[in-house]
């Protein structure tokens, strides 16, 4: 048992192979598709990097003043880049998956210019608001924390301009993930 759960790989596989078990069991009442597939590749994806949003913003920002010195080292050298690995890729993945939705269902085009009607422009809103912050994670939040751990060369002149960038644009997507969250699961366009 310790070695097939000491293995996170092995377990993603079996869950994996679980859920397309449980999808060709339930086919006939949930049609399994490319359009199904795509749904759920996008709840599992926004499940990451929402996730890791949270996690950033309610657990580590805050806690670190309180982290002494000697044990920051542990969270910024080895916890905090494969957060934000996950993190950045949650955000690629949550939005290729969600666009692709759009456009494959039809109304992608409308969606991103308000030209629908009712929930078509509920999840244009939803869609916007998560192009904002997927933009926020790749062009302000990621830069600005290589920086800040020091995944890249920068003067401590530098990392103390990056910090707030970073925290400013990751507590601007916190405030927008909860109105794009309410667009995404309030549209019913499936």
């Amino acid at each position: 048992m310790a070695k097939f759960f000491g293995n996170l790989h092995l377990v993603l596989l079996v869950g994996l192979v679980l859920a397309v078990v449980v999808m060709m069991k339930f086919a006939g009442s949930a049609p399994v598709d490319a359009n199904s597939v795509l749904r759920w590749a996008h709840v599992f994806f926004g499940i990451v990097w929402i996730g890791l949003l949270y996690y950033l913003n309610f657990v580590q920002v805050p806690t670190m003043p309180s982290v002494p010195a000697e044990l920051k080292k542990g969270v910024t050298g080895y916890i905090a880049p494969k957060v934000f690995f996950f993190f950045r890729y949650g955000a690629l993945f949550t939005v290729l998956t969600g666009l692709s939705i759009a456009f494959v269902d039809g109304y992608g085009h409308q969606a991103l210019t308000f030209s629908g009607e009712g929930n078509v422009n509920l999840i244009g809103l939803g869609m916007w608001l998560a192009l904002i912050m997927a933009f926020n994670v790749w062009f302000l939040i990621w830069p600005a924390q290589k920086k800040i751990l020091g995944l890249v060369e920068a003067t401590d002149e530098a990392k103390a301009k990056a910090a707030p960038i970073a925290l400013y644009a990751s507590r601007t997507n916190v405030l927008l993930s909860l109105p794009m969250l309410y667009c995404m699961a309030s549209a019913n366009l499936g």
